[in-house]
């Protein structure tokens, strides 16, 4: 991704922002909790059909950005938490449409998807402004090297 702000897990050179430890570990307890939560949901708590579904595989989608939330990855959090706008449709979906204990665990879903959402975009967040602040430094800067030059070249004509 061009222009995406890199960083270490902790904090970020450009002007000394500071990295959330207490957002990356809501944004990692709230995934593990997830991918748990969908196994069991579709093989123990409240299987489609008796004895399990295949629907217990829709928690593999999880597995790709758990390194990096783990990490503190940026460019893993960006990503993520639009993959978990898919977990919260379908949590939506289920909790007003399925029966019983499944709709409990479909709001269940809802909820850990949103905290993970939420500790997603909280944790990027101060990166992305002091991101926006330097390019907005550096335009002004170039711009005015360029008065300057275009200032210097007149005088010499």
């Amino acid at each position: 991704m061009t222009g995406a702000p890199t960083s270490s897990p902790s904090s970020l050179p450009a002007g000394g922002t500071r990295l959330s430890p207490r957002l990356r570990l809501g944004a990692s307890v709230s995934l593990i909790a997830l991918i748990v939560l969908c196994v069991l949901w579709e093989t123990v708590l409240a299987p489609v059909r008796p004895g399990g579904t295949l629907l217990a595989l829709k928690a593999l989608p999880l597995l790709l950005p758990l390194r990096g939330v783990l990490r503190g990855n940026l460019y893993t959090f960006q990503w993520a938490s639009m993959l978990m706008l898919l977990y919260f449709m379908e949590g939506v979906v289920r909790a007003t449409s399925d029966p019983g204990v499944s709709a409990y665990v479909a709001w269940v879903e809802v909820l850990l998807s949103t905290v993970f959402f939420w500790c997603a975009v909280l944790y990027v967040r101060p990166t992305k402004r002091a991101y926006k602040a330097a390019k907005s430094r550096d335009e002004a800067a170039r711009a005015a090297q360029a008065k300057r030059s275009s200032a210097a070249n007149d005088d010499t004509v």
